[in-house]
């Protein structure tokens, strides 16, 4: 195990403090992350949660676990209404509305969200279950919770019963939510009478004749609820006690809190040992959505095809955005602050640049010992990659320094920089450096080659050839720099 190890502090919701990371089966760590309901193109919220606890993952394999990550897909049971389990599916309405097959519309999206997934750097998880797969699963966790008590059985569909369940553990202890106010703030729907309490939600419902998705079970053809698929099937891929449930802020009630009741219910006690939630992304102060029409997908962001968008930005850009918040703070959208992420992002990858590419003295005149241990500092506490970065750029400020030929480093001093910088920004962060289309197949290497030439051309007084190359190489977005023991150059 790294030394790092047992440094790492993360928050957790369900005690609302600070807690040092320590898996119950270490070096194996579990990680379940609620994934997207696909009846629609991913968005720049659906990138806030990916990358979040795609940096999570990261630092856990870094620190030296072996992490099983699990981030489920919901193509079946999202109702519209997810706090009363009430309406039309999502996926089933928006199929209808395109003409689609329901499981050909969750495929068109899976193709999108995974593709940009791949375009924001974000690693693919170990397992991707889908709620549609695992029927069988839901079932069973269904039928333990009816053998415990806390399941009933009305016109086909089962649901759980929260007041009972309340009697005996606590219902709202993850969202702090207690049930007498719960009751008094609920309404009753049109189609609810059949439960016992308003607060009661489906563990599976029976289909309506115009249903899409069914399935046999025991109890009627129908379909599972929203809230026990996450249960199954964490319960089925990480076992009845795993390290940590990560999801959105807005999951927080009904959503986790439902799969506490769901799990203590079935084996009498909880399975997740660490809750974290990512908050949400807003915009001019609003949260992000559809029914506000300021909802961004990631599509438009790469495109720049949203009215509310000066430009198309660079999936690096939007995951550096992302990254210069803490993630449990609210992430405020506009163009002013994607752009100055853009030249922040810009400034640090060019000094990575210059970092390769500045020589090195006998000894350093700067102590960077420092900077390392600022840094894990920073992503032990709880992830803080705003702090993180901050460091980042005072090492910016280092190599800057160097190259004026204000400060020195020593060999070793520049390969331990390199070495750090390609850990916490490419590894950890999962930066790249922008891909721009202007590069076109001008590679690293090629360009060495055209302006080793340049020099050979200069030295036998061939200055038009050798200013010819420097304007190839300007068109191509390169910028050439002479000096006495050679050049330098980097991307504008």
């Amino acid at each position: 195990m790294h030394s790092q190890a047992d440094k790492f502090v993360i928050y957790n919701t369900l005690t609302r403090k600070k807690e040092t990371f320590t898996p119950a089966h270490s070096p194996h760590a579990g990680l379940y992350v609620c994934g997207p309901t696909v009846y629609s193109s991913p968005h720049l919220g659906h990138a806030r949660g990916a990358i979040t606890y795609d940096v999570l993952f990261r630092y856990l394999k870094h620190l030296g676990y072996h992490v099983r990550y699990v981030r489920n897909i919901t193509d079946v049971g999202h109702l519209e209404d997810e706090v009363e389990g009430a309406g039309e599916d999502r996926i089933q309405k928006r199929a209808r509305i395109e003409r689609l097959e329901p499981m050909e519309l969750v495929q068109q999206n899976i193709n999108r969200y995974n593709e940009s997934m791949r375009l924001l750097n974000v690693l693919p998880p170990g397992i991707e279950p889908h709620a549609s797969g695992h029927i069988i699963e839901q079932q069973q966790l269904a039928q333990k919770i009816l053998d415990s008590g806390y399941g009933y059985v009305v016109n086909g569909s089962v649901y759980f019963d929260v007041m009972k369940y309340n009697r005996d553990y606590q219902y709202g202890k993850l969202s702090g939510r207690k049930v007498e106010d719960l009751m008094s703030n609920t309404r009753q729907l049109e189609g609810q009478q059949e439960k016992k309490s308003p607060l009661d939600f489906a563990l599976w419902k029976k289909a309506s004749p115009e249903h899409l998705m069914h399935w046999p079970s025991p109890w009627s053809e129908g379909f599972p609820g929203w809230h026990i698929e996450c249960s199954a099937m964490s319960m089925k891929y990480l076992g009845e006690n795993f390290d940590i449930h990560g999801g959105g802020m807005d999951l927080l009630f009904p959503h986790h809190e439902c799969e506490i009741a769901q799990t203590v219910a079935a084996q009498g006690r909880e399975s997740v040992r660490y809750w974290m939630h990512n908050n949400m992304i807003t915009i001019k102060g609003q949260k992000m959505a559809r029914s506000l029409n300021n909802f961004i997908t990631l599509d438009e962001l790469f495109s720049g095809s949203n009215p509310l968008l000066q430009k198309a930005y660079n999936p690096m850009a939007v995951r550096f955005f992302i990254l210069l918040a803490h993630y449990r703070s609210t992430l405020d959208f506009s163009n002013e602050a994607l752009q100055s992420a853009e030249k922040g992002l810009s400034r640090l990858m060019k000094a990575v640049n210059v970092l390769h590419n500045i020589h090195s003295s006998d000894k350093s005149t700067v102590d960077i010992s420092k900077l390392e241990g600022d840094c894990y500092a920073a992503v032990n506490d709880d992830m803080n990659t705003p702090v993180m970065i901050s460091h980042l750029f005072e090492g910016v400020k280092i190599i800057n320094s160097v190259k004026e030929g204000k400060e020195k480093l020593s060999g070793s001093d520049i390969e331990k920089l390199k070495e750090l910088y390609t850990l916490f920004i490419n590894e950890i962060l999962g930066l790249e450096e922008e891909k721009k289309e202007q590069k076109g197949i001008v590679t690293e290497k090629l360009i060495d080659d055209l302006l080793e030439l340049r020099i050979k051309a200069k030295q036998r007084n061939d200055f038009e050839t050798a200013d010819r190359i420097r304007l190839i190489l300007k068109e191509a977005g390169v910028i050439v720099r002479d000096k006495k023991d050679g050049f330098e150059w980097e991307f504008e």
